[in-house]
C-alpha cells in the first residue's frame, strides 16, 4: 500500500485503536450548520466580522447624516452567560419574600389542578413553584385534585396529571381529592348558614347581574331578597337541595359577604350548586357540589397548607379566601400570587386545543406541535429543560408571555450539553467511492460527544457506498458553496480521506440525482467542510417528522379570518426514507438522555427519552408510535435558530 493508504488505515480507528491525534478537529459552524476544521472556521469568522464591521460603519454613517452628525451609540459587548442556579428563585426575590412573611417549619404547599383537561406549559411553572418551594424549605407538597365539577372530569386527566408531575421529577407528599372532603365541606356550609353568613338563592343570571351593578356597573349594587330568609328557612332549603328536591339552576347557596365592597369576590359568591351528574369518585351520593370559591380555601385549611401559592388571576380571590376561613373559625393558610406563564405564537385554551384535535388538524392532545405538557414531552423536550426554563424566567407578580423561540433556546442549550451525537441523513442519495475497496467494512470508533468523554463511544462501519443528504450535493458548483459538487472535495466525518465527486446520474422523469460517483482525494489533508454520512452496514431506515410552528404569526387570535386561518401548512414535514447510523441502537439501549428530573435512571422514561443530536441537522427524539421494525423520530429543536446552510 502507498504511504497515503497506510495513513488512512491508521485513521480508521479499527476496533481498539485510539483516535488519530493528527486528524483535524472538527467544530460546528453555527451559521451554516456545517462541521469544519478550526482553521476554516477561523477564516469564515474573520470574513464575517469584516463584513459586519463594513455594514455597521455604513449604517452609522447613514444614521449620523440623518441626525445632523449625532455620535453613534457604542455597542456594549454581551457578558458571558452565567450558569443557572436552579434554586435561585427560592433564595431571592418574590418567593423569598413570601416565605419571610410566614417563616414557619414545616412548610406545606399544594398543586391543585382541576382534572378536566391536560396540563400545558404554564402549569409547569405552577408545579415547579409549589413542589420546589416546599422542597427548598424542607417541607412537602400535596397533589390535590380539585374534583368538584363532575360534568367535566375524566379518569384520563387524573392519570395524565399525576404522570406529568412525576415526569418533571416531583413526588407528591400525598395525593388527595377535594371530593374526600365532601361531607366535611357540607357540614361547614350548614355551619355558615347557622352563622347567618349564607343563604339559598333562586335568582337567575340576569337578576344576579343586576344585583352586581348591571352592565359595566352602571347601577347601584344590592343584595337579593332571598338574603332576608331566616336561618331555619335557609337550612331547610339547603337540605332540600342536598336531597334532590331542586333541579339544576333552581336554587344555589350563596355566601353572605359584602355587596358594597369594591371587590367583586365579595359580592355574595356561590358556595354550592345543584348538578344532576354522577361524580367520578362518589357516584350518585351527592346532588349538590361545592364551588371553587368555597372548596379551595377550606381544603387548604384541612391540609394545614402554610403557603397557598397561585397565579395573579386569584389576587381578588384572596379577600374571599380569608373571609371564609375566618368566618368559620378554621386554620388560616396564607395565599400569595405570582405571575402566570404563557407562550405567544400558539394556543393554550382547552376549547381551542379541542377544536384542533376534533378537526384533525393535529394528531391528538399530545401532538408535538402543541404546548400541552404531554405534547412537549412526546416531542422530546427533557423535563430538566422545562425546569431550567422556569428558573431562567424567575418568579415575580408580573405575567409572562414568552416567545416560543426563547423556550427553544433553553431547550437547545440544555440538549447541547446532555445528549449524544449521531449521524442522520434526511433525504439520502448514494455515493459510490470507487477506490474505497480496502476500507469497505472497516470499523470506526466514534465518540458520542467531542466535549464530554463520559458519554463514551460507539462503533460504526465504513462502507464503499455511503449515503449523504441530497442537500449536500449540487450539480453545478459555485464559489460560495463548500459541499460536494462535480470536481469538488468535501470531508466525510471520521472517514479516512475527503472525497471528490466525479460523476452523477439522474432520473429522467423526476430530474432527481439518483447516484453520485466519487473517489478519495488523497492529497487534500484538511478540506474546508465536513458532512455527515451513513454507511450501508448497520444503518436503519426511519421516518423523520420535522416540526415547525403550528401558527404563522405570534398572535393567532388576531389573524385575519380568525385563529384557524393562521395555521401553518408546513408545520409538519415528513421524511419517510431517512437513514440513521447504527449507533442509534446503543443510544436507545442507554436511555434516558439525560438522566435527570423524572427520568433519573437507566430505563426510566418513555420512547421520548431516547434523544440525540443529529450532527448538522437538529436534535431528535424517538416517537411513541415507533416499533421494533419502524423507527419514527421527532425533531425537538433545530441546531440553530433559522439559519440556512451554504
Amino acid at each position: 500500500m502507498t504511504d497515503a493508504v497506510v495513513d488512512a488505515a491508521a485513521k480508521m480507528q479499527l476496533a481498539d485503536a485510539p483516535v488519530d491525534p493528527n486528524a483535524p478537529k472538527l467544530v460546528l459552524d453555527e451559521e451554516t450548520g456545517e462541521m469544519v476544521s478550526k482553521g476554516e472556521l477561523k477564516k469564515r469568522l474573520a470574513k464575517r466580522a469584516k463584513k459586519a464591521i463594513k455594514e455597521k460603519n455604513k449604517d452609522e454613517k447613514n444614521t449620523a447624516a440623518a441626525q445632523d452628525g449625532a455620535a453613534p451609540k457604542k455597542q456594549t459587548p454581551k457578558p458571558e452567560e452565567a450558569p443557572i442556579d436552579t434554586q435561585a428563585m427560592f433564595k431571592q426575590g418574590f418567593l423569598n419574600d413570601v416565605y419571610n412573611e410566614r417563616p414557619v417549619k414545616p412548610v406545606f404547599t399544594r398543586f391543585p389542578p382541576e382534572p378536566n383537561g391536560f396540563l400545558h406549559i404554564g402549569h409547569a411553572k405552577a408545579i415547579a413553584i409549589n413542589f420546589g418551594f416546599a422542597k427548598y424549605h424542607g417541607g412537602n407538597c400535596y397533589l390535590r385534585f380539585d374534583d368538584t365539577n363532575p360534568e367535566a372530569e375524566e379518569e384520563i386527566y387524573f392519570t395524565a396529571i399525576e404522570d406529568t408531575v412525576r415526569w418533571l421529577g416531583f413526588t407528591p407528599y400525598k395525593i388527595t381529592y377535594s371530593s374526600d372532603n365532601f361531607q366535611k365541606l357540607y357540614d361547614l356550609a350548614e355551619k355558615l348558614i347557622g352563622l347567618d353568613k349564607a343563604y339559598v338563592c333562586h335568582c337567575n343570571d340576569d337578576e344576579i347581574k343586576l344585583q352586581r351593578g348591571g352592565e359595566k356597573g352602571a347601577s347601584p349594587r344590592f343584595r337579593c331578597k332571598h338574603a332576608e330568609q331566616s336561618v331555619e328557612e335557609n337550612l331547610q332549603k339547603f337540605r332540600d337541595m342536598r336531597d334532590g328536591k331542586y333541579k339544576p339552576r333552581e336554587a344555589f347557596l350563596r355566601m353572605k359577604q359584602d355587596i358594597t365592597d369594591g371587590n367583586p369576590q365579595m359580592w355574595d359568591l356561590a358556595a354550592y350548586r345543584v348538578l344532576d351528574k354522577p361524580h367520578h369518585r362518589t357516584g350518585d351520593q351527592w346532588k349538590i357540589y361545592p364551588t371553587y370559591d368555597f372548596t379551595h380555601c377550606l381544603c387548604d385549611s384541612f391540609e394545614d397548607i402554610t403557603h397557598s401559592l397561585c397565579t395573579t388571576e386569584f389576587v381578588l380571590s384572596r379577600v374571599s379566601y380569608e373571609w371564609l376561613n375566618k368566618s368559620l373559625g378554621v386554620y388560616e393558610p396564607m395565599q400569595r400570587e405570582y405571575g402566570r406563564l404563557s407562550l405567544s405564537g400558539t394556543v393554550l385554551s382547552k376549547r381551542k386545543l379541542k377544536e384542533l384535535v376534533d378537526r384533525k388538524i393535529v394528531r391528538g392532545w399530545d401532538d408535538p406541535r402543541l404546548y400541552t405538557l404531554i405534547a412537549v414531552r412526546r416531542r422530546g423536550v427533557p423535563p430538566g429543560a422545562i425546569l431550567e426554563f422556569v428558573n431562567e424566567l424567575g418568579v415575580t407578580t408580573s405575567n409572562s408571555i414568552i416567545q416560543i423561540v426563547r423556550f427553544e433556546q433553553t431547550i437547545r442549550r440544555y440538549l447541547e450539553r446532555t445528549v449524544p451525537r449521531l449521524m442522520l441523513v434526511l433525504d439520502p442519495v448514494p455515493v459510490v467511492i470507487e477506490d474505497a475497496d480496502e476500507f469497505d467494512g472497516s470499523e470506526l470508533t466514534v465518540p458520542f460527544s467531542s466535549k464530554n468523554a463520559a458519554m463514551g463511544d460507539h462503533k460504526i462501519k465504513f462502507t464503499k457506498t455511503v449515503y449523504i443528504d441530497r442537500s449536500d450535493f449540487r450539480e453545478v458548483d459555485s464559489k460560495d458553496y463548500f459541499r460536494l459538487a462535480p470536481g469538488k472535495t468535501v470531508g466525510l466525518l471520521q472517514a479516512p480521506f475527503p472525497i471528490k465527486a466525479t460523476a452523477f446520474t439522474k432520473d429522467e422523469t423526476t430530474g432527481k440525482v439518483t447516484e453520485i460517483r466519487a473517489v478519495f482525494d488523497r492529497e487534500t489533508k484538511k478540506p474546508k467542510t465536513f458532512i455527515q454520512w451513513v454507511g450501508t452496514d448497520g444503518s436503519r431506515k426511519c421516518e423523520v417528522r420535522v416540526y415547525n410552528p403550528l401558527f404563522k404569526s405570534e398572535n393567532p387570535a388576531a389573524a385575519e379570518g380568525g385563529w384557524l386561518s393562521d395555521i401553518n401548512p408546513e408545520s409538519e414535514v415528513v421524511y419517510p426514507d431517512a437513514l440513521i447510523e447504527s449507533g442509534f441502537d446503543e443510544v436507545k439501549r442507554r436511555a434516558p438522555w439525560p438522566e435527570a428530573a423524572g427520568e433519573n435512571e437507566l430505563g426510566k422514561g418513555g420512547p421520548e427519552s431516547v434523544r440525540f443530536q443529529a450532527m448538522r441537522v437538529a436534535y431528535f427524539a424517538l416517537d411513541k408510535e415507533s416499533t421494533d421494525d419502524k423507527i419514527i423520530l421527532n425533531r425537538i429543536v433545530s441546531l440553530k435558530e433559522d439559519k440556512e446552510k451554504n
